[in-house]
């Protein structure tokens, strides 16, 4: 078998409540291009900024991070805001920027240093919607994916959190409020194609009901296997990042929000300097666990720019999906708006817009993500 061709035999979904995949595969939304989906939530937000006086007043929702996790926000920036406490919960990391002269060797020595070993998550600082994700098994996959890096920006490595549950957990507790909430949940599955030991992985794709619909989003990641035949009775999970947008599946658990589970991220997020709005994406041994406020991994803290992610659950209707990003929205400006008669300072709008410039271009710049 050729060393491009990386097999996995796990147990799909373990850790989670059972899949559903009866009725629509997606909502009718779910993948239109976000210029139309967020057009009315961006005049939301100028009618927003007329009511709390100014457009940039997310930056200061959490005014230690940069530009409030809003736009150009940097992971290594905002798990530096972690105290003692909150980083008992995070999945180890390092970071290092790229040069011309980074070799595999150094990034690897990087990475030991901070106690991570092979394999281990490299993804840019900078970066949203699983743009870049990978895991790294060999020196040879690190150096492969070192060159594909924009020069000067700042990779992230990360420890490997092997469990197959994974969840969004948006949290919310503004300045004058003495305990924070959860108001979403967002269980994320990652999709499995199953063999049978004569269809190719790109015919497994094509069949499945959901994964068909997607081929666009799973084949460029998976070209130099899509005519492998999978072996009889193998799942191989054809998504890594839990990112909707890069083919894993989204659930609203909300109903599966308990005082623990909000009890344990809520002492976690006050021990991270100044942070009163976003969402942490966790990995999980089972939902149970993750229930009582145990047992958890923190991959990624998000700022201002988090999405309640359960609004990409395919029953979720347009209207639904609206009214629970305008609350956001409106629970964000009047956190900036709180942040900013304690006296802290808004972005310029110009500043604003070059970070919004420069996120958006490296978005196309990045390794292709797994």
């Amino acid at each position: 078998m050729s060393d491009a061709i990386i097999t996995e035999i796990r147990e799909p979904h373990k850790g989670m409540p059972p899949l559903d995949m009866s009725g629509p595969q997606l909502s009718y939304f779910e993948f239109w291009p976000q210029r139309y989906f967020y057009a009315p939530i961006f005049f939301y937000w100028l009618w927003l900024t007329v009511r709390h006086g100014g457009f940039t007043l997310p930056t200061i929702s959490n005014p230690l991070f940069p530009m409030g996790g809003w736009i150009g926000e940097s992971k290594a920036s905002v798990f530096d805001q972690a105290g003692a406490y909150a980083r008992r919960f995070i999945a180890p990391w390092a970071t290092l920027d790229r040069t011309p002269d980074l070799t595999a060797a150094h990034a690897l020595d990087v990475a030991q240093q901070a106690g991570l070993a092979l394999p281990f998550v490299a993804k840019p600082d900078m970066g949203c919607r699983g743009a870049g994700v990978r895991r790294i098994r060999s020196a040879a996959e690190l150096a492969d994916y070192i060159k594909a890096f924009p020069m000067t920006e700042r990779i992230v490595f990360q420890a490997l959190v092997d469990h197959e549950a994974e969840a969004g957990v948006f949290y919310i507790r503004k300045p004058s409020q003495q305990r924070g909430r959860i108001v979403s949940l967002t269980l994320k599955y990652f999709p499995y194609v199953y063999g049978d030991g004569t269809s190719t992985l790109g015919e497994l794709i094509a069949r499945d009901v959901r994964a068909g619909l997607l081929q666009h989003i799973y084949r460029p990641r998976h070209c130099t296997r899509w005519n492998w035949i999978v072996p009889k009775g193998q799942p191989f999970r054809i998504a890594f990042a839990g990112s909707h947008s890069r083919g894993t599946i989204f659930r609203n658990g909300n109903h599966l929000i308990t005082e623990a589970m909000t009890d344990a991220f809520d002492r976690i997020g006050k021990d991270i300097n100044e942070f009163y709005f976003g969402r942490f994406d966790v990995r999980f041994p089972t939902i149970e666990d993750l229930q009582a406020g145990r047992n958890f991994t923190i991959v990624e803290v998000n700022g201002a720019g988090a999405e309640a992610t359960h609004i990409w659950d395919r029953r979720t209707t347009l209207k639904e999906a609206y009214v629970a990003l305008m609350h956001q929205y409106k629970t964000l400006w009047e956190t900036g708006a709180e942040n900013a008669k304690r006296g802290f300072k808004p972005a310029r709008l110009r500043d604003f817009l070059r970070a919004y410039r420069h996120e958006t271009q490296l978005w196309a710049q990045y390794p292709l993500t797994e």
